[in-house]
């Protein structure tokens, strides 16, 4: 029998009526995850209300499954000694993503709170730039020394049953902590208890503290792991990261990139729970960039004024071509930026890359070129089809090239590529392709 799913809209009218009991008793029945997929969205002044009806442990549930701006939201709206409860039971690496979002102040205070175990815990999350595979680990890792038998390292284990990220996969370390490899838990129960830890370790997969946080959770993912065990530039074990970890920054970077390759910022936050100034924060600094590009275009036409004074039917094919070559552009970029993610292509391969979409590009131009020289040959003459034909195969072939070449380019230069992608490429391309339209159209033509 499945659990019952939240009553918001009641829920919301006990609220508003102040009839506490009843909304108390709404939550205590809700689905958990019905509960926590409305506190993600509902508005800021019921949350921190809803957040006090709720039991102890259901309510740290709820905490830690909202996105750091939320929770920042909500931490400003408790008492101190309610967040104090609170941020003392979160996991390290969430407590980091916590501080961030919350003023020095506040966060100062936070860590103060904490026992000296755990404020050393996150003090070593905090030690690594944002970004990095150390800023998204948990320190929390079952560590047991090559030289124990599997009797001992399994008691060991079991004594830090909740005190670590997860047992499915423990590190085996030499006397220095230096990675030597990892055991799962399977392996060491099936294990003979006289057996070395040192015999029962396999080859591990690691991640670099200091390498990006995506590259290492495209490899849990890539491998099919639980978790990797992080390790420092001296391959000492210093945390881990695991797979939930790992898809919630892989989903975190396909957002941004969707929101940048669409001509916005990432909100990381529930869409209906964004203030709206927050919104326009996040897309208006991208529309100016671009206005500002789009007068290339305008330029560009002023300067071809007389040509198309000439021939007005030119300026009738202007929203045609240059909506192919942005469009041919943007799909370049985008099967480039994915292929750099998953880590199939890389800046040194910026000449196979030019190549390919160079050649992607002649292909489609020649069929769209083509088929703009029949149907415009037919409606207004050869002599401008033919124009509109080699326009589209000049412009696919360009489009394609740089479209695939800019992200390359970004990750040569440290940046997003997804930032160098389809608005800057769609810009560019408007202003060159209407160069070569008219230059072409001005050579066949005579005008």
């Amino acid at each position: 029998m499945s659990s019952p799913s939240f009553d918001e809209q009641g829920f919301t009218r006990a609220l508003a009526a102040g009839d506490f009991p009843v909304a108390q008793r709404l939550l205590a029945e809700a689905d958990s995850g019905a509960l926590i997929d409305y506190f993600d969205r509902m508005p800021a002044d019921y949350r921190a209300i809803s957040f006090r009806l709720l039991p102890k442990d259901e309510a740290l549930a709820v905490f830690e499954h909202l996105d750091a701006s939320n929770q920042a939201e909500l931490v400003t709206r408790l008492r101190d000694d309610e967040t104090a409860s609170v941020f003392a039971q979160m996991d390290p690496d969430d407590r980091v993503d916590l501080l961030d979002e919350l003023p020095a102040g506040v966060a100062s205070r936070l860590l103060l709170g904490l026992s000296p175990a755990e404020r050393d815990l996150t003090a070593v999350v905090l030690g690594y730039p944002k970004g990095s595979t150390g800023r998204e680990m948990s320190p929390e890792v079952a560590v047991v020394p090559q030289d124990m038998d599997a009797a001992t390292a399994l008691r060991r284990v079991l004594g830090r049953l909740y005190d670590s990220e997860t047992i499915y996969m423990i590190a085996v370390s030499d006397g220095t902590r230096r990675l030597v490899g990892v055991i799962s838990l399977r392996d060491l129960l099936a294990a003979d208890p006289n057996t070395s830890m040192a015999e029962l370790a396999r080859k591990a997969d690691r991640a670099l503290a200091t390498e990006p946080a995506e590259v290492a959770a495209r490899r849990v993912a890539d491998r099919r792991r639980l978790a990797l065990p992080v390790v420092d530039s001296e391959d000492r074990i210093v945390g881990i990261l695991t797979v939930d970890d790992a898809l919630d920054i892989l989903q975190r970077a396909n957002s941004e990139d969707q929101a940048r390759q669409g001509g916005a910022e990432p909100l990381h936050r529930n869409y209906l729970s964004t203030p709206i100034l927050r919104i326009v924060r996040s897309r208006i600094i991208w529309l100016l960039v671009l206005a500002v590009g789009a007068s290339l275009t305008v330029q560009v036409l002023e300067v071809f004024e007389e040509t198309l004074s000439r021939l007005v039917v030119l300026s009738v094919f202007v929203p045609l071509l240059i909506g192919t070559g942005g469009n041919t552009g943007n799909q370049a970029a985008t099967t480039v930026t994915r292929a750099l993610a998953l880590g199939e292509v890389r800046p040194r391969d910026v000449l196979k890359v030019v190549a390919r979409e160079a050649s992607t590009g002649v292909i489609l131009g020649f069929a769209l070129g083509g088929l703009g020289f029949t149907v415009v040959g037919l409606l207004y003459g050869a002599a401008l089809g033919s124009v509109i034909g080699l326009t589209l195969l000049t412009v696919c072939t360009l489009a394609a090239t740089v479209g695939g070449t800019m992200p390359l380019l970004a990750k040569a230069l440290r940046a997003d590529p997804a930032v160098f992608s389809n608005p800057f490429i769609s810009t560019f391309v408007d202003a060159t392709g209407l160069i070569v339209y008219f230059l072409i159209a001005k050579a066949i033509l005579g005008i």
